[in-house]
Parts: structure tokens; C-alpha cells; sequence
């Protein structure tokens, strides 16, 4: 059984507007290792939670998402271009507002 996660686990805090969304997934686990509020000021425009894993773990997290209750929007597979090479690919799963 996980230990139950708080703001302290996180360096930098999550942001108020995705913490529960970040626990839950987490709770349901799935590695989280980004996640961001999204809107006027921020790295996303919507809500975002990027986490790692093989093909088939955007899957698994869209299902620990639908126990959790959370409002899925999209499920993304990408690539990060860092330095001119491309890094990844990453998971993202993107909430509705």
C-alpha cells in the first residue's frame, strides 16, 4: 500500500488547480513527473499532468483517471525537442477546466 502524498513530496509544489487531480493518479499509480494548472501565466494552457511509461501506460492512467472522477480532455503521446534532439516520448494527460 502507498504512503499517503502530500505538497512536501513535490519540489516545487503543485499548483492548487491540479494537486488532487496529481494524488489521484498517483494514488492509482502512475509515475507522475510534471504537471501544471494551465492558463493565463503558466506552461500549459489547460490543465496537464505528464508521466512516464511504455505503450500501453496512457491506457492505465486514462482508467486510474475515470475511478478517480477526474475530467479527462485528451490523452497525448509526445516528444520534447531539448537542444535541437528529441526527448521522450512523455504522456500527458489533459483535464477539462
Amino acid at each position: 500500500m502507498m504512503n499517503q502524498l502530500t505538497d512536501v513530496d513535490f519540489e516545487p509544489p503543485l499548483d492548487d488547480g491540479i494537486r488532487d487531480a496529481v494524488l489521484k493518479l498517483r494514488e492509482g499509480g502512475i509515475e507522475t513527473f510534471e504537471s501544471c494548472e494551465g492558463g493565463s501565466g503558466h506552461a500549459y494552457p489547460e490543465p496537464t499532468i505528464r508521466f512516464h511509461g511504455d505503450t500501453v501506460e496512457g491506457l492505465r492512467a486514462v482508467a486510474a483517471a475515470m475511478r478517480a472522477d477526474l475530467h479527462l480532455s485528451e490523452l497525448r503521446r509526445v516528444w520534447v525537442v531539448v537542444a535541437g534532439e528529441l526527448t521522450g516520448p512523455y504522456w500527458e494527460l489533459v483535464l477539462r477546466k
